[in-house]
């Protein structure tokens, strides 16, 4: 099989982001693959990638996804939250209830607060 070039991993990543819009995140985890194998570190591919394993019901997957997205960017919000939704889904409340508030925290959108728990006037 042909090593894949990096417009065909552009291409792969922007197809795959279609794909989860279009409700395919098991097309778009196929697509992602050899995107991250290629480019471990690109957080952005992880990222999508979590979000589509959470669509999948893959909670496991989309949990460690979601927890390699954070040891490189401990400040994303969204990664958070989305870790803090994938956590509730698997009945672990305690868990999840950290990450809303780590979201909440980092970027106080009222869907945020609101999942955290916190009074948005304060």
């Amino acid at each position: 099989m042909p090593q894949p070039t990096p417009a065909t991993l552009v291409i792969d990543y922007r197809a795959a982001e279609q794909l989860l819009a279009a409700r395919d995140p098991q097309g778009a985890v196929k697509l992602l693959d050899p995107v991250i194998t290629a480019h471990p570190e690109n957080t952005a591919a992880r990222l999508l990638r979590a979000r589509a394993f959470f669509a999948a019901a893959r909670l496991r997957p989309a949990e460690l996804e979601f927890q390699l997205v954070l040891e490189r960017e401990p400040d994303n919000a969204f990664a958070h939250f989305a870790l803090a939704r994938t956590l509730e889904r698997a009945s672990r409340p305690n868990e999840a209830t950290r990450h809303f508030r780590l979201a909440a925290a980092l970027d106080p959108r009222p869907d945020f607060i609101e999942a955290a728990g916190f009074d948005a006037e304060g």
